[in-house]
């Protein structure tokens, strides 16, 4: 499976789509806008720009795109107002593999301007958006052109799924029964992608850029622990309940490995200080229950159940890869068998996802 092809969330704005079920994402987004209020604010009091550039890398598509756009260049309007400077024109670029349904986002502009009209009145016309395919594990743009780089619950993807898991049979993602050898050629490929990214990275900041990154992670040194591993074990279970009644061939399910790797704030700052480009500002972690509608008014019965909510959330994240492994042919059954298992296991304990964001600064 080259994961540069077929790595995508799932697009339109149908029933199952991402853009229809990606409110947790947007709940993460909102938690770090503290964190991305202060790095702009660091870089901005240090430099008057005619022109700001952002890129916001791993963008996926549906509202949460130009939601998080919207966050940071409001953010940038209420600097310059508070400092007393200029709006300067803003360029944005969108960032994603070429898979993603780019057609959305650009289809969905015309919104986002009247929004955007409505915070910042005329300022809005100085802002433009731009669509950027390519993986962010190498270049995307011309030396030091770029001030301030966002991403978020994209890092934890990588490049490529790992090489030597043969031995990981019954699972697909790093699990408590994974062998120790399975761990390690997972945190390998970590390695070796998160460090290329601040490489290049690193070639296209200005001097003191920022970045604001946020992984889907874990608090514990465990890297199959249950915080992070847990989601994806139950949906092997669905799974292997099909290969045992005979849906699905033994091999074609050991063959089959999620390219995801949910890294601790202690690994995350191993490797941005052996690269070396980048300092450490602020390192945050923080939790959101797996139903995101947990807490929120429910316009529909459907979302009053947290069971529904957590496998559409997932089908819309994992289907595409799903599809193009074992077909389109089982993807209903697949996430019928998962609802009922997350369901039950839901009902029994309080599930969440561990988030870790991390601000740096280039170094001059």
């Amino acid at each position: 499976m080259e994961v540069v092809e077929v790595l995508c969330m799932k697009g339109g704005v149908g029933d199952t789509s991402y853009a229809q079920n990606s409110l947790l994402q947007k709940k993460v987004i909102s938690l770090t806008k503290p964190t991305i209020h202060k790095a702009i604010t660091n870089f901005y009091c240090n430099n008057f720009l005619a022109t700001l550039r952002i890129a916001d890398l791993g963008c996926s598509s549906g509202p949460n795109t130009l939601f998080s756009v919207l966050e940071i260049v409001t953010i940038v309007d209420k600097v310059c107002k508070n400092m007393g400077n200029q709006l300067p024109e803003i360029q944005v670029f969108l960032n994603d593999l070429p898979g993603n349904d780019f057609n959305t986002i650009f289809k969905s502009l015309s919104i986002f301007r009247k929004d955007l009209e409505k915070i910042m009145g005329a300022g809005a016309e100085s802002c433009f958006v731009t669509g950027v395919p390519g993986s962010f594990y190498g270049r995307l743009f011309p030396g030091k052109s770029i001030h301030f780089i966002h991403s978020s619950y994209s890092l934890q993807w990588l490049s490529q799924v790992p090489k030597g898991l043969e031995s990981n049979k019954g699972n697909i993602y790093m699990a408590s029964s994974s062998p120790p050898c399975v761990l390690e050629s997972y945190y390998e490929q970590f390695q070796s992608d998160f460090s290329m990214f601040l490489r290049c990275r690193s070639e296209e900041l200005v001097e003191r850029g920022g970045m604001v990154l946020t992984f889907l992670g874990r608090r514990s040194d465990d890297p199959a622990s249950k915080e992070c591993c847990y989601i994806w074990e139950l949906l092997a279970v669905a799974l292997s309940d099909m290969v045992r009644e005979g849906l699905i061939e033994e091999e074609k399910m050991d063959s089959f490995n999620i390219p995801q790797y949910t890294p601790s704030p202690y690994e995350i700052k191993c490797e941005a200080e052996k690269e070396g480009s980048f300092t450490i500002d602020r390192v945050e972690v923080s939790e959101v229950n797996w139903n995101a509608y947990d807490g929120e008014f429910c316009r529909s019965d459907a979302h009053k159940d947290g069971g529904h909510n957590v496998t559409m959330m997932m089908r819309a994240v994992a289907e595409p890869l799903l599809v193009s492994h074992f077909g389109d042919g089982i993807v209903d059954q697949v996430f019928s068998r998962y609802l009922k298992i997350v369901a039950d296991r839901m009902s029994r304990e309080k599930l969440e996802f561990v988030n870790v964001t991390v601000a740096m600064t280039k170094r001059g």
